[in-house]
């Protein structure tokens, strides 16, 4: 994929429902944080320490190309537009944290947008792996083998005791941080998620909205993540999250069951009543429009909906975003209101070709 592409293409790869149990769990990602030796982290790194990472990493593209058998692109942050930069944030390829100070920053993504290497964000490189549907096995694997070959070439940060060192100490050890995106509209409606939240937090995984730490829960996406990263091996931290997420999932389609077979035209007419303001509302926010969506995509999985994939979903999770809208605009200088107009009229287009009436 080009980098124009990449701007204005709303479904990428990791995010098409394609995976392993994609009705309820969007997407799994791998992270792993590393530093490079003799090299202060990137918040305490003047500007030709912060030049010598990028020029380390930039070198090692090659050796990427030919271990994983993907092209790979780097961008550089500070030459993105603003515009082009919460693009990326909301694609999931880069975090706020990278464009907060975008000197120096760089962002290397594969052809088919699955790996997103950061470089110099918190860390000196944060390794992004991601597909769709719960496969976290997959996506460690794909992480690792990039890790080896980076490790091959450039002297990371070790220690035998504490693990892989990071510039924040909740990441010292594997450095791992694996995370499922999932959408719970049955827990939420029958009152259940804070059970679920609490449990979770139990067992040292955080709980988190669609854009990560500090994000608000919108059209009932969250983000279940592993909080512990020393003690644990890589192996047991993905089988630990795994296990969790299987039973949340459990508990997420007993719920979306029950309340079908209780209140079956209560639950028709909240998912009719949500796709028709969609496919003809005029103006719609972006938050509205995140929990309509949510209410189709459940009537589309609990068979409610025939003519509509699920697909859609995942889509209007991007495209119906405002910088992304704001983008696709030349001047992108569109007021709140224009972006909501835009946004409607972005979803009934979607709608429209997305259906088999």
């Amino acid at each position: 994929m080009s980098q124009a592409e990449l701007f204005i293409k709303p479904l990428t790869s990791w995010m098409d429902g394609s995976g392993i149990d994609s009705d309820i769990v969007l997407s799994s990602r791998v992270r792993l944080a590393r530093n490079i030796c003799q090299i202060p982290f990137p918040n305490r790194a003047n500007i030709a320490q912060l030049s010598k990472v990028e020029e380390n990493v930039e070198e090692i593209i090659p050796e990427l190309a030919e271990a994983t058998g993907k092209t790979y692109q780097s961008m550089s942050i500070d030459k993105l537009s603003t515009l082009e930069r919460n693009v990326l944030v909301e694609k999931h390829m880069i975090s706020n944290n990278h464009i907060v100070n975008p000197e120096n920053r760089l962002v290397i993504v594969s052809e088919d947008d699955k790996i997103s290497i950061m470089v110099n964000e918190e860390d000196h490189l944060r390794i992004q792996c991601m597909v769709s549907g719960l496969d976290l096995g997959v996506t460690l694997e794909m992480a690792s083998k990039i890790d080896d070959t980076i490790e091959a070439k450039l002297d990371i940060a070790f220690t035998e005791d504490m693990g892989y060192l990071t510039s924040c100490p909740t990441n010292l050890g594997t450095g791992l941080r694996a995370s499922v995106m999932m959408h719970l509209p049955g827990l939420v409606f029958t009152r259940q998620i804070n059970k679920i939240m609490n449990a979770s937090t139990q067992l040292g995984l955080a709980v988190r909205g669609l854009y990560g730490e500090g994000s608000e829960v919108i059209g009932n996406i969250f983000q279940i993540s592993n909080q512990l990263t020393l003690g644990f091996s890589e192996q047991e931290t993905i089988d630990n999250l795994t296990s969790a997420v299987l039973e949340i999932m459990t508990h997420e389609r007993a719920a979306r069951k029950a309340l079908y077979v209780q209140s079956p035209d209560v639950v028709s007419d909240k998912v009719w009543r949500s796709y028709g303001v969609l496919k003809y509302a005029r103006t719609i926010t972006g938050n509205e429009a995140l929990a309509l969506l949510s209410e189709v995509r459940m009537g589309i999985d609990l068979n409610i909906i025939h003519n509509v994939p699920a697909k859609v979903f995942n889509e209007l999770l991007v495209s119906s975003r405002g910088n992304y809208l704001q983008n696709l605009k030349d001047n992108g200088n569109l007021s709140p209101n224009e972006i909501d107009r835009q946004r409607a009229a972005m979803i009934r287009e979607v709608l429209k070709n997305g259906s088999d009436d």
